[in-house]
């Protein structure tokens, strides 16, 4: 890519962790061994806009190679959401769309950012402006497997119960969508991101989760986005059972370094403050049995209380 693949408000970002970053492994094409590896998936998450602008996340799946690239700059994925699905409506032709592939088996995850050219009934293809790899940090090890289930209507939240807050507070992972605010340039679109810790690194607080950021790429996707469109939407997966919680919310990043203080191996927090919430229970045909944390997760803590 000739021109910097990072919108302005992700070299703010950059700038105010006091870091900087070429994006070299960011291209406007998908290299071979990242189209295969979409192939190998049975599973990948997405995140786009509803109609009103508020980022949602979500999962697709099929059977691997559900998702394929006949060319490098085209995915072709045969699998859409479930009518059940809040994020349903943010899929149409000409919208744009985040995919995240990850496999927890091998800690392997690729990035394609985008807009959908063209969607059937069979599926959707995605036009690709931004493609690359992360490192495998803070993912943590599991094996999937189909499991058959019948999924159950869709429960609406107004804000957290007691139900959602002992679901994210066991949560090792969970996975973030944003978006880059209009202005943001050719750079800017949605993205799509995993986060992973220790189980209760996601604090709970009432309809307000804090969340560590810990090291990762340099690249500041995230916080970026968030730094000109504070607009958010979270996914929690309950690996078992198949359960999961779609969250939207407004988010504000403290840059201060307290997170340092407060939880070993972050480098600053942000504060997610829920507006509304979707339960969806046995969403997933798939199950995943954990094997392992990743070693850099053993490195991170746990919140310290005060008093």
């Amino acid at each position: 890519m000739d021109a910097s693949p990072f919108h302005p408000d992700e070299l703010t970002a950059q700038a105010l962790a006091g870091v900087g970053s070429g994006g070299g492994g960011i291209r406007g094409f998908m290299p071979d061994q990242h189209r295969s590896f979409f192939a190998l998936l049975p599973y990948l998450f997405a995140g786009v806009a509803d109609k009103e602008g508020w980022p949602l996340a979500t999962m697709l799946s099929g059977a691997p190679g559900f998702a394929h690239s006949p060319d490098p700059v085209t995915l072709r994925i045969d699998a859409l959401p479930d009518g059940r699905d809040p994020a349903a409506d943010g899929f149409a032709a000409g919208r744009d769309i985040a995919i995240l592939g990850i496999d927890l088996s091998t800690r392997r995850r690729n990035r394609a950012n985008g807009s959908i050219a063209e969607m059937d009934s069979g599926g959707l293809t995605v036009a690709i402006r931004q493609s690359f790899g992360n490192c495998p940090q803070y993912i943590q090890g599991r094996t999937v497997d189909v499991a058959g289930r019948r999924p159950a209507d869709t429960e609406l939240l107004s804000g957290l119960d007691g139900e959602a807050r002992a679901m994210i507070a066991r949560a090792d992972t969970f996975f973030v969508a944003s978006r880059s605010r209009p202005a943001a340039g050719d750079a800017g679109g949605p993205d799509i991101s995993h986060r992973g810790g220790r189980p209760g690194f996601v604090d709970v607080s009432g309809d307000t989760l804090t969340i560590p950021d810990f090291r990762g790429n340099r690249y500041f996707n995230t916080l970026g986005n968030l730094l000109g469109e504070p607009r958010a939407g979270l996914l929690f997966i309950d690996f078992e059972r198949g359960d999961l919680l779609q969250l939207q919310g407004t988010v504000e990043v403290d840059w201060s370094g307290e997170a340092g203080r407060m939880i070993e191996g972050a480098e600053r927090m942000w504060r997610f403050h829920v507006a509304r919430g979707w339960r969806r229970r046995a969403a997933t045909p798939l199950k995943w049995s954990f094997v392992d944390y990743s070693p850099f997760t053993e490195r991170t803590g746990a919140w310290r209380k005060a008093g």
